[in-house]
């Protein structure tokens, strides 16, 4: 048996993912199967403030559950599936004391525990626990909080906390006009690959190259992620770091962190922006952006100032991409070793 790896472990030998990994429904299905493994963004504190009711719709695909997000008198994930007949509870973030299943009335406190059912005083044996909400593992980091599985949770807070310990971000507050949702023609796994070099930034977006210094980007990869650093331009938005920063004395523009499978978290002077990587089909995926703000007098301005435009932009490249590993003429090409380390390390724990 061959046991060779798939992507070699030195990026100078290496050759990327075969286009079966971006084109076979097989292919596909077999590695979305094993993202419940995995934590995934639900909300930041600030959203439960406003609505302390959360469907998460975007995580169907991905942990084959419907799920929803709740304040009471703690925060819990709950399923968001009635225990009577299937129907979904909440559809859209809302404020109450209680989930009221809108098909028969069934009620449910907001631990997950029944609490009233119409017409159904003759049933024998009911209530029971099967009559309550299944509750499903909720972690937090400074405010932002998680489902799903405990793959790399702790070694990505580790690099979060030491990067970033000193931002409040339990502070910022959620801008609902800086939410988008996309839908594109192309594997997720090909919008991945695009965010994790700034190879391409000089030749697809030539605004966000005037605002970063393309020969300082950096990229450093730490277990269950990459990070992007962009140093800025001269002039240009930077964070204002405080001495217990690794980074102090440097001007930076925006920190960049992938965690695997799909998550963004975007670093801006301004605040945070989340991308959501949600997989619908081997070729269509969902892009989902959340906005927090921490200092809403730099929006607008350095490397996050137009969001929408670099989206587009990488969009356009995105799908044309997919198009591309579609040919019967194209299977596999190599790594810039020093350009596409975070593509790499992407490729190699997807294929491990």
């Amino acid at each position: 048996m061959d046991d060779t790896p798939l992507i070699h472990q030195d990026i100078e030998k290496a050759h990327t993912l075969p286009s079966r990994y971006y084109t076979e429904k097989s292919v596909f299905e077999e590695i979305i199967s094993t993202f419940s493994q995995s934590f995934h963004f639900s909300a930041h504190i600030s959203q439960l403030e406003k609505n302390n009711i959360i469907p998460l719709p975007q995580l169907e695909n991905i942990m084959e559950e419907s799920l929803i997000l709740v304040r009471g008198d703690k925060i819990r994930c709950l399923s968001n599936v009635c225990t009577h007949r299937g129907m979904l509870i909440a559809t859209t973030p809302c404020n109450s004391r209680t989930l009221k299943c809108g098909y028969h009335g069934r009620t449910f406190g907001l631990d997950g525990c029944m609490k009233n059912m119409p017409e159904f005083e003759n049933v024998e044996g009911f209530p029971s626990q099967k009559d309550n909400l299944k509750q499903f593992q909720v972690r937090e980091w400074k405010g932002l909080y998680f489902v799903g599985g405990n793959k790399f949770f702790d070694s990505v807070c580790k690099e979060l906390d030491r990067r970033l310990g000193w931002i409040n971000l339990e502070d910022f507050s959620h801008d609902e006009s800086r939410h988008r949702d996309y839908e594109i023609k192309a594997n997720w796994a090909l919008y991945v690959d695009n965010y994790l070099e700034g190879f391409h930034i000089p030749f697809v977006h030539s605004d966000l190259n005037n605002v970063l210094d393309y020969n300082s980007y950096k990229t450093e990869l730490f277990e269950g992620g990459v990070l992007q650093i962009g140093i800025a331009n001269e002039g240009e938005e930077c964070f204002d770091l405080p001495e217990s920063s690794p980074d102090f004395g440097e001007n930076i523009a925006a920190y960049y962190y992938w965690i695997f499978p799909g998550l963004m978290l975007n670093f801006y002077p301004w605040g945070l922006s989340v991308n959501i990587v949600n997989p619908i089909s081997v070729d269509k995926t969902q892009i989902i952006y959340h906005g927090f703000v921490g200092n809403r007098n730099l929006l607008g301005k350095g490397a996050g100032g137009d969001l929408d435009k670099v989206e587009l932009e990488d969009q356009d490249i995105v799908e044309a991409t997919q198009r591309g590993v579609s040919s019967k003429s194209y299977d596999r090409g190599r790594y810039s070793p020093t350009k596409e380390k975070g593509v790499h390390y992407f490729h190699r724990i997807l294929t491990d």
